[in-house]
């Protein structure tokens, strides 16, 4: 058996560093790699209770720090493991004072400079997939959910990276593919035995990747250097649009990497009003930036202090939670909230929040790293999560590619 070296998360393929949990779907759980003294171990976080509370799910010996880890809906845990040549997956639950653990099997990399990587968590929480990225063509894996060990669903042409879920149902599946000098976006529906289209091609010879998506709005973000040879830039579209894909100037941070991690759901028709939040890495560190597409700026907002750097998601209401993990505070979870921009969701129905602290920023891009004053927008420790509901499960058509359009009009807003 050949041994495959583990990729990096998408966002660390972008050039940001990878994220420092992952969340499911719906946002009621997350998994980590925890740091007791120089041992690693996985961790369990339970997001939609009154609190947040983790929970170590310790092995028998320390994890390697590569291994990954990713929460499924039922609050058991994924993990991908490598280990004598070979890349193996387990469930991981809490079993009495110890950890229990379920095999799920392994798979196998038939060359030598395949990349095996966990996918973003689908949809429903029920299933879990890896991609293996070889040299001609890219494996898609189902390794948790299926009715027996890891199964391959879907084999696609030529080298891919990324990883986007396009609908709720967890069957579309946007990967950026290289081909003929050139990275494009495509669609890989796994309800399809793997069937591939077209997703983003903005011109012939740039580089287009699909960051994130959001199925409520059809919300796309994405990276491409049409508008600028040589240099990416962040862009939008929406999902099936004849429109063009726009590349506002805002946001262009000079000597920053900024990387969008969150989309605001339930924002049904509205793509424009959607709020996304952005990690910002510059000389100053790390911190949060929010943005609309129908807004001209940035606004910047310093993390909280211990923030597991990248992980966040949106309440439909518009709040921004951000797990956080310090030496007093263990498992916590900050709400930003950005004044005078909440929405409430359209076609949803929103439980009331619970009473926390809402946090007022001045949306000034933080000027150096450490604590920042009072006011100044840093979130409180002590912030208790917002919980909220969906009601409803929303339809999304087939993607239609977002395709070629004069560059003259991309650079806009």
């Amino acid at each position: 058996m050949t041994v495959c070296a583990i990729e990096p998360v998408a966002g660390h393929e972008d050039g940001a560093g990878r994220a420092g949990c992952t969340i499911t779907a719906d946002g009621g759980y997350a998994a980590r790699l925890a740091l007791a003294g120089d041992s690693f171990f996985p961790e369990r976080w339970t997001l939609d209770g009154p609190e947040p509370y983790a929970v170590p799910l310790p092995g028998n010996q320390p994890e390697e720090p590569g291994t990954e880890v990713q929460p499924l809906g039922d609050g058991r845990v994924l993990i991908h493991r490598r280990a004598d040549g070979r890349h193996s997956f387990s469930l991981l639950y809490p079993a009495g004072a110890g950890t229990g653990e379920l095999p799920l099997g392994a798979v196998a990399c038939p060359e030598e400079e395949t990349r095996l990587r966990l996918l973003p968590p689908a949809p429903g929480g029920e299933r879990a997939y890896v991609i293996a990225a070889g040299r001609r063509s890219t494996a898609v894996w189902l390794v948790a959910g299926g009715a027996r060990g890891p199964e391959r669903v879907a084999e696609v042409p030529g080298r891919c990276s990324g990883g986007v879920w396009l609908d709720r149902a967890g069957r579309m599946l946007a990967l950026d593919r290289e081909a003929g000098g050139c990275t494009k976006a495509v669609v890989v529906d796994l309800g399809r035995g793997g069937e591939v289209s077209p997703l983003l091609q903005i011109s012939d010879g740039s580089d287009d990747r699909v960051l994130l998506a959001d199925p409520d709005s059809g919300l796309l973000l994405i990276r491409s250097d049409a508008p600028s040879p040589g240099s990416d830039r962040l862009g939008w579209g929406v999902l099936g649009s004849t429109l063009p894909v726009r590349f506002p100037e805002c946001l262009r941070l000079p000597d920053c990497t900024v990387t969008p991690f969150a989309i605001q759901p339930g924002q049904m028709l509205t793509p424009e009003g959607c709020a996304v939040a952005l990690r910002v890495d510059g000389a100053a560190g790390s911190w949060v930036g929010v943005w609309r597409p129908a807004e001209r700026k940035v606004r910047h907002f310093p993390a909280p202090a211990g923030w597991l750097t990248g992980s966040g998601l949106w309440t439909a209401d518009g709040a921004l939670r951000l797990p956080y993990a310090t030496r007093s505070v263990p498992c916590g979870v900050a709400v930003l909230r950005v004044p005078g921009q909440e929405r409430r969701p359209e076609g949803l129905a929103v439980r009331p929040p619970a009473a926390v602290p809402d946090v007022v920023g001045t949306g000034e891009r933080p000027s150096g790293q450490g604590e920042s004053p009072a006011g100044s927008g840093e979130l409180p420790a002590g912030a208790a999560p917002v919980a909220y509901g969906v009601s409803q499960t929303l339809a999304v058509p087939r993607p239609v590619p977002l395709q070629q359009a004069p560059l003259a009009r991309l650079v806009t807003n």
